[in-house]
């Protein structure tokens, strides 16, 4: 355990002697790399520790054969995934737009289909998250930053 405080140390050392613009950078595009990681795990169907999201609810209207559209295909894209970064922090958010659709997906909670339709509890879909892959995605971009 002290190797780790010794480690974030020398790491906190070095990120304290770039300037913020470089920082920024870094930051920004950690971000980036995070975001495709997010998007290929929603395009995938899964959650960020690998696990498959439970499907669709099965719909009288649903035909057998027909060919629908992913969940969250647009939500995963630029326009509604953002990323921010600052000298001090980086930042992945689905826009204001689309928050609250997010977060009824995400923690699994209740919510009425359309305006005056009936409440429904959508099943926890987790959309954000990390694991293993993204921490060492993380370490490596800001290693390959520093080492610059």
């Amino acid at each position: 355990m002290a190797e780790l405080h010794e480690v974030d140390a020398w790491l906190d050392a070095l990120l304290a002697q770039l300037e913020p613009s470089a920082r920024t950078k870094m930051l920004r595009e950690v971000a980036r790399d995070v975001r495709r990681i997010q998007q290929v795990n929603i395009t995938a169907q899964r959650a960020p520790d690998g696990t498959a999201w439970e499907p669709r609810r099965a719909t009288a209207r649903t035909k057998p054969g027909r060919i629908r559209r992913k969940m969250f295909a647009k939500l995963k894209t630029t326009k509604y995934l953002k990323v921010q970064a600052s000298a001090d922090q980086a930042e992945i958010a689905f826009v204001p737009a689309v928050q609250r659709l997010a977060r009824v997906h995400h923690y699994g909670l209740r919510d009425r289909v359309s305006r005056r339709g009936t409440e429904v509890k959508y099943s926890e879909r987790q959309l954000l998250g990390t694991n293993e892959t993204v921490v060492q995605i993380i370490t490596n971009n800001m290693m390959l930053s520093l080492a610059r």
